[in-house]
């Protein structure tokens, strides 16, 4: 079983073949294919490769599934005593993408 650890908005993931993964927002529609080349660290079962940062030629190739908003958290802000209080909502965008292949280089 071959997977790969790569970096995609700050924050690193493990992409195995067939995995479905849920990322920081990218750009582009569902269905569209996205390529990832800052791969830090790769196996194809028997020995791992790790990148000094990243390993040369290596890339993790996806297909966007959908865009989307996370869960609703509460943002609420308040001093004591001085009569302020502030309550926000927000949502995350995410972009979910299925893995489709991983090559080490």
């Amino acid at each position: 079983m071959s997977y790969a650890i790569f970096r995609s908005g700050g924050k690193q993931f493990r992409a195995e073949k067939g995995v479905t993964l849920r990322l920081p927002s990218l750009p582009g529609e569902a269905g569209a294919k996205v390529e990832f080349n800052d791969v830090l660290l790769g196996s194809d079962g028997s020995n791992v490769k790790v990148g000094v940062p990243t390993l040369k030629g290596a890339s993790v190739t996806a297909e966007i599934v959908k865009q989307g908003l996370g869960d609703k958290i509460v943002v609420f802000k308040f001093k004591r005593r001085k009569n302020y209080a502030k309550k926000q909502g927000h949502r995350q965008k995410f972009t979910e993408v299925r893995i489709h292949d991983i090559t080490l280089g």
